[in-house]
Protein backbone atom coordinates (compact mmCIF):
# COMPACT_ATOMS: atom_id res chain seq x y z
CA UNK A 1 0.00 0.00 0.00
CA UNK A 2 1.32 3.73 -0.67
CA UNK A 3 3.00 5.68 2.05
CA UNK A 4 -0.17 8.33 0.89
CA UNK A 5 -2.86 6.07 2.26
CA UNK A 6 -0.77 5.43 5.75
CA UNK A 7 -0.70 8.98 5.92
CA UNK A 8 -4.08 9.47 5.56
CA UNK A 9 -5.11 6.64 7.64
CA UNK A 10 -2.93 8.16 10.28
CA UNK A 11 -3.89 11.82 10.28
CA UNK A 12 -7.44 10.20 10.78
CA UNK A 13 -6.81 8.13 13.90
CA UNK A 14 -5.09 11.68 15.55
CA UNK A 15 -8.14 13.02 14.58
CA UNK A 16 -10.35 10.46 15.79
CA UNK A 17 -8.53 10.47 19.46
CA UNK A 18 -8.66 13.80 19.64
CA UNK A 19 -12.55 13.91 19.12
CA UNK A 20 -14.79 15.09 22.01
CA UNK A 21 -18.36 15.06 19.96
CA UNK A 22 -20.48 12.87 22.67
CA UNK A 23 -19.90 14.69 26.17
CA UNK A 24 -21.25 11.60 27.78
CA UNK A 25 -18.88 9.70 26.16
CA UNK A 26 -16.49 11.69 27.13
CA UNK A 27 -16.87 12.33 30.52
CA UNK A 28 -17.15 8.31 30.92
CA UNK A 29 -14.11 7.37 29.62
CA UNK A 30 -12.04 10.28 31.82
CA UNK A 31 -14.20 8.72 34.88
CA UNK A 32 -13.52 5.35 33.96
CA UNK A 33 -9.27 6.24 33.47
CA UNK A 34 -9.53 8.08 36.82
CA UNK A 35 -11.16 5.91 39.36
CA UNK A 36 -9.52 2.53 37.25
CA UNK A 37 -10.55 -1.03 38.32
CA UNK A 38 -8.33 -2.39 41.58
CA UNK A 39 -6.38 -5.01 39.01
CA UNK A 40 -5.12 -1.96 36.93
CA UNK A 41 -4.27 0.41 39.47
CA UNK A 42 -0.55 0.63 38.04
CA UNK A 43 -1.85 1.45 34.64
CA UNK A 44 -2.08 5.11 33.17
CA UNK A 45 -5.40 4.44 31.62
CA UNK A 46 -5.77 5.35 27.56
CA UNK A 47 -9.47 7.41 28.55
CA UNK A 48 -10.08 8.66 25.19
CA UNK A 49 -11.50 7.81 21.90
CA UNK A 50 -9.72 4.56 20.72
CA UNK A 51 -8.18 4.66 17.05
CA UNK A 52 -8.53 2.17 14.66
CA UNK A 53 -5.59 -0.22 13.45
CA UNK A 54 -4.47 -2.46 11.11
CA UNK A 55 -3.21 -3.21 7.49
CA UNK A 56 -3.64 -0.24 5.44
CA UNK A 57 -3.47 -2.77 2.58
CA UNK A 58 -5.97 -5.05 4.00
CA UNK A 59 -8.80 -6.84 2.58
CA UNK A 60 -10.33 -7.95 5.48
CA UNK A 61 -12.27 -5.44 7.69
CA UNK A 62 -13.65 -5.88 11.32
CA UNK A 63 -16.43 -4.24 12.83
CA UNK A 64 -16.81 -4.38 17.07
CA UNK A 65 -19.31 -2.34 19.10
CA UNK A 66 -17.01 -0.10 21.14
CA UNK A 67 -13.64 -0.24 23.36
CA UNK A 68 -14.73 -1.91 26.83
CA UNK A 69 -13.72 0.27 29.43
CA UNK A 70 -10.87 -1.71 31.24
CA UNK A 71 -9.99 -3.28 27.62
CA UNK A 72 -9.45 -0.89 24.95
CA UNK A 73 -10.24 2.17 27.02
CA UNK A 74 -7.14 1.50 29.06
CA UNK A 75 -4.55 0.21 26.71
CA UNK A 76 -5.48 2.52 23.93
CA UNK A 77 -6.16 -0.17 21.09
CA UNK A 78 -8.73 -2.13 19.69
CA UNK A 79 -9.91 -4.90 21.38
CA UNK A 80 -6.55 -5.31 23.84
CA UNK A 81 -6.37 -5.98 27.13
CA UNK A 82 -10.36 -7.71 27.89
CA UNK A 83 -11.61 -10.93 27.52
CA UNK A 84 -13.12 -10.18 23.94
CA UNK A 85 -9.52 -9.29 22.80
CA UNK A 86 -8.43 -12.76 24.07
CA UNK A 87 -10.81 -14.70 22.39
CA UNK A 88 -10.64 -12.53 19.19
CA UNK A 89 -6.99 -11.97 18.72
CA UNK A 90 -6.10 -16.11 19.48
CA UNK A 91 -9.00 -16.90 16.23
CA UNK A 92 -7.32 -14.10 14.20
CA UNK A 93 -3.70 -15.80 15.20
CA UNK A 94 -5.02 -19.23 13.83
CA UNK A 95 -6.19 -18.34 10.84
CA UNK A 96 -3.39 -16.27 9.99
CA UNK A 97 -4.49 -12.50 10.55
CA UNK A 98 -2.54 -11.81 13.39
CA UNK A 99 0.99 -12.09 14.60
CA UNK A 100 0.55 -13.49 17.68
CA UNK A 101 -2.26 -14.82 19.95
CA UNK A 102 -2.84 -12.45 22.71
CA UNK A 103 -3.08 -8.69 23.10
CA UNK A 104 -2.19 -7.07 26.25
CA UNK A 105 -0.94 -3.21 25.53
CA UNK A 106 -0.05 -1.09 22.25
CA UNK A 107 3.46 -1.97 22.32
CA UNK A 108 3.19 -5.84 22.72
CA UNK A 109 4.70 -5.99 18.96
CA UNK A 110 1.26 -7.67 17.51
CA UNK A 111 0.88 -6.72 14.11
CA UNK A 112 -2.39 -7.60 12.20
CA UNK A 113 -1.95 -9.02 8.29
CA UNK A 114 -4.42 -8.56 5.97
CA UNK A 115 -6.49 -7.23 8.46
CA UNK A 116 -7.82 -3.91 9.59
CA UNK A 117 -9.85 -3.61 13.07
CA UNK A 118 -12.23 -0.33 13.47
CA UNK A 119 -15.67 -0.53 15.85
CA UNK A 120 -19.25 1.69 15.31
CA UNK A 121 -18.42 4.05 18.10
CA UNK A 122 -14.97 4.92 19.33
CA UNK A 123 -15.39 5.48 23.12
CA UNK A 124 -16.06 3.30 25.77
CA UNK A 125 -19.91 3.98 26.56
CA UNK A 126 -21.54 3.09 30.13
CA UNK A 127 -23.14 -0.05 30.31
CA UNK A 128 -21.59 -1.14 26.99
CA UNK A 129 -24.70 0.95 25.60
CA UNK A 130 -23.94 3.79 22.98
CA UNK A 131 -27.06 5.92 22.27
CA UNK A 132 -28.17 6.24 18.71
CA UNK A 133 -27.41 9.92 18.24
CA UNK A 134 -23.37 9.14 19.74
CA UNK A 135 -23.43 5.88 16.49
CA UNK A 136 -24.35 8.83 14.20
CA UNK A 137 -21.61 11.05 15.10
CA UNK A 138 -19.06 8.33 15.45
CA UNK A 139 -20.04 7.03 11.73
CA UNK A 140 -18.48 9.54 9.42
CA UNK A 141 -15.49 8.30 11.06
CA UNK A 142 -15.96 4.88 9.81
CA UNK A 143 -16.83 6.02 6.37
CA UNK A 144 -14.07 8.02 5.88
CA UNK A 145 -11.88 5.22 7.15
CA UNK A 146 -13.76 2.48 4.14
CA UNK A 147 -12.80 4.89 1.50
CA UNK A 148 -8.87 4.69 2.44
CA UNK A 149 -9.04 0.91 2.28
CA UNK A 150 -9.58 0.24 -1.12
CA UNK A 151 -8.73 -3.51 -1.23
CA UNK A 152 -11.01 -4.50 1.08
CA UNK A 153 -12.77 -7.93 0.16
CA UNK A 154 -14.66 -8.57 3.24
CA UNK A 155 -16.41 -6.78 6.47
CA UNK A 156 -16.97 -8.95 9.35
CA UNK A 157 -19.39 -7.21 11.77
CA UNK A 158 -18.86 -8.65 15.16
CA UNK A 159 -22.60 -8.34 16.37
CA UNK A 160 -25.71 -6.91 15.82
CA UNK A 161 -25.10 -3.12 16.35
CA UNK A 162 -22.46 -2.92 14.80
CA UNK A 163 -24.06 -4.91 11.97
CA UNK A 164 -26.43 -2.03 11.37
CA UNK A 165 -23.83 0.35 11.56
CA UNK A 166 -22.39 -1.02 8.76
CA UNK A 167 -25.72 -1.04 7.16
CA UNK A 168 -25.82 2.58 7.85
CA UNK A 169 -22.17 3.29 6.48
CA UNK A 170 -23.70 0.98 3.18
CA UNK A 171 -26.63 3.18 2.54
CA UNK A 172 -24.59 6.20 2.53
CA UNK A 173 -22.50 4.90 -0.34
CA UNK A 174 -25.66 3.38 -1.91
CA UNK A 175 -29.27 4.65 -1.32
CA UNK A 176 -30.96 1.26 -2.81
CA UNK A 177 -29.19 -0.92 0.88
CA UNK A 178 -32.36 -1.74 2.45
CA UNK A 179 -31.68 -3.22 6.27
CA UNK A 180 -34.08 -5.86 5.77
CA UNK A 181 -32.05 -7.28 2.57
CA UNK A 182 -29.40 -8.10 5.10
CA UNK A 183 -30.65 -9.46 8.79
CA UNK A 184 -28.22 -10.39 11.21
CA UNK A 185 -27.53 -14.05 12.17
CA UNK A 186 -24.06 -15.53 12.99
CA UNK A 187 -22.54 -17.16 10.22
CA UNK A 188 -24.74 -15.08 7.59
CA UNK A 189 -22.70 -14.47 3.92
CA UNK A 190 -24.09 -11.21 1.86
CA UNK A 191 -22.76 -10.39 -1.32
CA UNK A 192 -23.16 -6.48 -1.24
CA UNK A 193 -23.91 -4.45 -4.55
CA UNK A 194 -22.01 -2.48 -6.76
CA UNK A 195 -18.66 -3.74 -6.01
CA UNK A 196 -18.82 -3.44 -2.14
CA UNK A 197 -17.09 -5.50 0.44
CA UNK A 198 -18.70 -9.27 1.19
CA UNK A 199 -20.30 -8.97 4.31
CA UNK A 200 -20.15 -11.61 7.17
CA UNK A 201 -21.91 -11.64 10.46
CA UNK A 202 -20.52 -12.73 13.98
CA UNK A 203 -21.88 -12.95 17.54
CA UNK A 204 -19.72 -10.53 19.69
CA UNK A 205 -16.83 -11.89 21.25
CA UNK A 206 -18.37 -10.45 24.63
CA UNK A 207 -17.86 -12.79 27.72
CA UNK A 208 -21.52 -13.10 27.89
CA UNK A 209 -21.36 -14.80 24.46
CA UNK A 210 -18.08 -16.88 24.67
CA UNK A 211 -18.82 -18.27 28.13
CA UNK A 212 -22.47 -19.38 27.98
CA UNK A 213 -21.31 -20.96 24.38
CA UNK A 214 -23.36 -18.72 22.06
CA UNK A 215 -20.38 -17.86 20.66
CA UNK A 216 -17.24 -20.58 20.14
CA UNK A 217 -13.83 -20.35 18.82
CA UNK A 218 -14.47 -22.82 16.06
CA UNK A 219 -17.79 -20.61 15.13
CA UNK A 220 -15.50 -17.59 14.98
CA UNK A 221 -12.62 -19.25 13.08
CA UNK A 222 -15.25 -20.34 10.75
CA UNK A 223 -16.26 -16.97 9.77
CA UNK A 224 -12.67 -15.51 9.46
CA UNK A 225 -12.05 -18.05 7.09
CA UNK A 226 -15.04 -18.18 5.01
CA UNK A 227 -13.69 -14.53 4.58
CA UNK A 228 -10.43 -15.49 3.39
CA UNK A 229 -11.58 -18.00 1.08
CA UNK A 230 -13.32 -14.70 -0.70
CA UNK A 231 -10.08 -13.37 -1.98
CA UNK A 232 -7.86 -16.27 -1.40
CA UNK A 233 -7.69 -16.35 -5.27
CA UNK A 234 -6.31 -13.14 -5.63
Amino acid sequence: MDSGTSRRLAALQTEIVDCRRCARLAEHCQNVARVKRRAYLDWEYWGRPVPSFGDPGARLLLVGLAPGAHGANRTGRMFTGDGSGDFLYDALFQTGFASQPRATSRDDGLVLRDCYITSAVRCAPPQNRPLPNEFAACRPFLEREVSMLPRLRAVVTLGRLAHDSWLAVLRARDASVRARDYPFSHGRHFFCPDNEPDLLCSYHPSRQNTQTGRLTKSMLINVLQTAKGIFSDV
